[in-house]
């Protein structure tokens, strides 16, 4: 994996989906580390009873860390709102360099189990605001000398294992990979970098704790923390956009191609490697 281009995000502007809480805001926290500017495009402005974080919670932790924070309230499914998302960016940070197509929906049941109401929002946010993301970031990302989509969604393992447990839910994240796919190829000559991230194994999130609620302790510290998603991005958007791209990234084998073999710290205590819980798709 090639490492030159910019070795830090330092100054850059982000417009991350999905940045108030989880592996959307690790990445924020990691590029304003280096001093990077990030807008938070996400919907949560008022606390949630069972999910901490708003756009307000994660902007105070950005200029914490060392960044600039532009909170956004906005819900990708609206065309407008993300229009006027990417233009205050735009004003108040001078353009856009990064996209982190982060937001999504996730309802991995059985066909029968699928309202569409469910099966409509997932598409809605996963496939078509990703589309819709890039598509309105873009005229900005042809400006940056070094710019770059990421989408938080899986390699194209086209095998049935991975759709017939869940139809409606894998349709709607491999639309995102498939973006990928073809936005890489597009934008190549304009020297858009688009590549795609996903985790090895379960990522420690507080939607993640809901969801294994009902297991024991043991089992729920079967997972990484989001800070391994968080490092392996820096180092993809750190790259030269014109010698990375179309690439379908897992989170470990980024790290250990930049010689970081030493995972650990990415695990709880007590943890080992093989006890870990693998994700989907990979």
């Amino acid at each position: 994996m090639s490492q030159s281009g910019a070795a830090s995000l330092a100054g850059r502007t982000l417009f991350i989906t999905g940045a108030s809480r989880g592996i959307g805001l690790a990445i924020a926290l990691r590029a304003a580390a280096d001093g990077a500017n990030i807008a938070i495009a996400a919907k949560t402005t008022e606390p949630h009873p069972k999910l901490p974080g708003t756009i307000y919670t994660a902007a105070a932790e950005i200029e914490a860390a060392g960044g600039k924070a532009l909170p956004l309230a906005v819900d990708i499914r609206d065309d407008e709102q993300v229009a006027q998302a990417v233009a205050q960016t735009v004003a108040t940070f001078g353009g856009i360099d990064i996209l982190v197509n982060n937001a999504s929906a996730i309802s991995p049941t059985l066909t029968p189990n699928t309202d569409m109401k469910r099966f409509d929002l997932m598409h809605q946010i996963n496939t078509r605001g990703t589309f819709l993301c890039s598509k309105l970031c873009l005229p900005h990302l042809a400006r940056s000398a070094n710019g770059h989509i990421l989408m938080i969604s899986p390699p194209l393992n086209m095998e049935e294992r991975w759709f017939a447990p869940h139809v409606a839910y894998s349709i709607a994240k491999y639309g995102m990979s498939l973006c990928v796919l073809g936005l890489a190829g597009e934008l190549r000559p304009r020297g858009i970098a688009v590549n795609a991230l996903w985790p090895r194994t379960v990522i420690d999130t507080a939607a993640l704790r809901i969801a294994l609620a009902k297991y024991d302790n043991n089992e729920r510290r079967r997972v990484r923390k989001p800070q391994i998603v968080a490092d392996a991005a820096h180092i993809i958007l750190s790259a030269n956009s014109r010698e990375m791209t179309g690439r379908f990234c897992v989170d470990d084998e980024v790290l250990r191609s930049a010689g970081q073999t030493d995972l650990s710290r990415y695990r709880y205590e007590g943890v080992r490697e093989e006890d870990l819980l693998p994700d989907f798709f990979v």
